[in-house]
């Protein structure tokens, strides 16, 4: 009936769901973390862990109900096969707009484990949202310019100090670490400011998921690429609420994680460091390549 309606309409509509499904949710997840603070038992903390991530997962399946309600979206997804609940992933993609985590999260849930994504720190001011994303341990990072880190050098490397924390903490249950290694939305203007040698991605960040590796390298059972293209061109957030993308394509690769990259210092092993940011580059040209196939497979509609 929702897709009947027209597209303003629609929008409106799926925005109010979106919000009031929030409000809901929020609430087990604000309790659930002022009773973690306050019961110092590890076997309590993963118990109240659990219930706030049926929450979390709860929320995204009403959001799947009104985004099947509003559109018609055709989805063309492979490789899912073979995850399942029981093991830690390593969770990668390309990053184009703010859609790719409402995909992630439609494709991914539970299927694998609840994503935890790297976010930027100015995100927890989000009203309500960031505080849910504060309460289920996602990690918040505040990046520092170049002439920011030339002033204050004390300062570098702390976003990877928080990235080894925050995966401290993941280690007692099952969990999906997911990083955008651009780091950032693709723009053309980012793309030629970077001077990116890649067509359809910006250069990859490779600190990040190093530092997981450091951090939980044992626990990882391998590397969850995934490639998200939208035939119709970078979709607006707006285009999801109103039911306006057509078409959605996905594709997900498991793959193993060499294990000479796991448990070394990415900080203080320059040989490491230089192997670690080949095997990414290799993975990017990879995705790449895959994407040139996915524009010319899935063409925009006339």
């Amino acid at each position: 009936m929702l897709r009947l309606l027209p597209a303003p309409l629609k929008g409106s509509i799926a925005t109010l769901l979106l919000a009031f499904n929030t409000l809901i949710f929020c609430w087990p997840l604000f309790i659930g973390a002022l009773v973690k603070a306050l019961l110092p038992f590890q076997a309590a903390r993963r118990l109240i862990n659990v219930a706030m991530h049926w929450s979390a997962e709860s929320w995204i399946s009403v959001n799947k109900t009104w985004m099947d309600a509003a559109g018609r979206t055709r989805w063309d997804v492979q490789g899912l096969e073979g995850l399942d609940l029981h093991h830690t992933y390593l969770v990668t993609s390309n990053h184009q707009s703010w859609v790719d985590i409402l995909v992630l999260q439609y494709q991914l849930n539970r299927r694998a484990p609840f994503l935890k994504f790297f976010l930027k720190r100015e995100l927890i001011w989000v009203p309500v949202i960031g505080l849910c994303w504060w309460a289920l341990e996602f990690p918040f990072m505040k990046r520092f310019s170049k002439d920011y880190l030339k002033k204050y050098p004390e300062k570098r490397g702390q976003d990877l100090a928080t990235t080894r924390k925050a995966c401290e903490r993941y280690k007692t249950n099952p969990v999906s670490v997911f990083n955008f290694l651009e780091g950032t939305r693709f723009t053309p203007a980012k793309h030629d400011q970077q001077e990116s040698p890649f067509r359809y991605l910006l250069k990859p960040k490779a600190g990040g998921i190093a530092f997981v590796l450091d951090a939980m390298g044992e626990q990882l059972t391998s590397l969850v690429n995934v490639t998200v293209h939208y035939p119709q061109g970078k979709p607006s957030f707006w285009s999801l609420l109103s039911g306006q993308i057509e078409q959605i394509v996905v594709r997900v690769e498991q793959q193993e994680i060499p294990r000479q990259f796991i448990g070394k210092n990415y900080d203080q092993d320059e040989q490491y460091r230089l192997a670690f940011q080949q095997w990414v580059n290799q993975l990017w040209e990879a995705k790449d390549a895959q994407l040139a196939r996915l524009h010319q497979q899935f063409p925009p509609a006339p």
